[in-house]
């Protein structure tokens, strides 16, 4: 696969048309979401193509992705987009509409397996075995090759691994189980914001 990956200072650039239905990553410096400040933003169409946004960290101007990202008619799919919806909620001030996930896709669907990491999912169903080696690297700072490849291969497979999951999950009559679940997710990252980090459910 010849992949495009590009990258952007501050925003994406105002002629940039990535459909209306695009994979979404994050990259911070923690998972503290006070402390640990949003460092990019990663964009697909699904067309072996990689947007990555590097923020100003001093004003998070980016209102050409706010924009996206906003936008009730995008889809935006995620990897545990739990932990990326709460930094852009708090660095970016802007709430993401639409939304899949390829993580709790997986839980509800993959119930033959213990292991729903992005890298598994990679590997069963794209059949490619990637490197996480620069998942705890740091991306405050200039940005090597490897790491820009890193950051593009988080979100490069994603519109095909949701298809290949929803079809088990249709096959499994799960599917409205997954919905509702996408239905709370704003309402997790709210009680995450408010350091609600335990599940309210249990006991």
């Amino acid at each position: 696969m010849n992949n495009n990956i590009q990258l952007h200072k501050n925003d994406l650039p105002d002629d940039l048309n990535l459909g209306n239905k695009i994979a979404v990553d994050g990259e911070f410096m923690g998972l503290n979401v006070r402390r640990d400040p949003l460092c990019l933003i990663q964009v697909s169409s699904g067309n072996s193509d990689a947007h990555i946004v590097q923020f100003d960290r001093k004003n998070y101007h980016a209102p050409n992705l706010v924009k996206v990202l906003n936008d009730e008619k995008i889809t935006k799919i995620f990897h545990y987009g739990r932990a990326d919806m709460a930094h852009i909620k708090y660095y970016l001030k802007t709430d993401v509409n639409n939304i899949l996930d390829t993580k709790i896709c997986s839980k509800l669907a993959r119930s033959y397996s213990d292991n729903h990491s992005l890298k598994t999912l990679i590997k069963e169903f794209i059949n490619i075995d990637i490197s996480k080696q620069f998942q705890s690297s740091d991306f405050g700072g200039e940005l090597s090759t490897a790491q820009l490849k890193y950051c593009a291969n988080d979100v490069l497979y994603l519109h095909k691994i949701h298809d290949e999951l929803m079809k088990i999950l249709d096959r499994e009559n799960r599917t409205q189980l997954y919905k509702n679940c996408l239905k709370f997710l704003k309402t997790r990252v709210e009680l995450d914001l408010a350091l609600f980090r335990d599940d309210i459910w249990s006991h």
